[in-house]
């Protein structure tokens, strides 16, 4: 997915916060998802986090751990470069892909999750690729637990 690059004026948040007006709808740009995970970079500084939508208001939030080190302050007019983090449904092998579209509470689910748990289910899945009939077990393991709300596969 292509990076957003824009300029925008910080603001005081709560606790201590700062945050950062997005002036675009992350759900036309990158498709819609219950929560976007995102990275780039505030002035040039790497950023992560997650984009809060209040009302019609799309915003990332920096914490002061990451302005105590950074510079930025309320008011500045800042460069900003965002992207979608991690794995993408666009990026995911068509077999595993057209399982998610199969099941939209997993394929939802599966979206609203940080890259960390993504990749971690595409690591198992990937792990067979020597034995098809494996990764379609595995395929189906995933989209079922994706469906229930399980963020991580048990260890068995």
């Amino acid at each position: 997915m292509t990076a957003h690059r824009f300029t925008a004026t910080v603001r005081a948040g709560e606790r201590g916060h700062l945050v950062v007006p997005i002036p675009f709808d992350p759900d036309a740009v990158w498709g819609a998802k219950s929560r976007h995970h995102v990275t780039g970079t505030v002035e040039g500084v790497r950023v992560r986090g997650v984009v809060d939508t209040t009302g019609a208001e799309h915003r990332i939030t920096l914490p002061p751990a990451w302005l105590r080190d950074n510079g930025v302050a309320e008011g500045d007019h800042v460069e900003v470069v965002l992207s979608p983090e991690g794995p993408q449904r666009a990026d995911l092998a068509d077999d595993f892909a057209t399982a998610l579209d199969a099941t939209p509470a997993a394929a939802e689910f599966f979206d609203s999750l940080a890259q960390f748990y993504r990749r971690a289910y595409l690591r198992w899945i990937d792990g067979t690729t020597r034995r098809p009939d494996l990764r379609a077990a595995r395929i189906a393991e995933v989209v079922d637990l994706l469906a229930a709300g399980v963020k991580q596969r048990p260890k068995n």
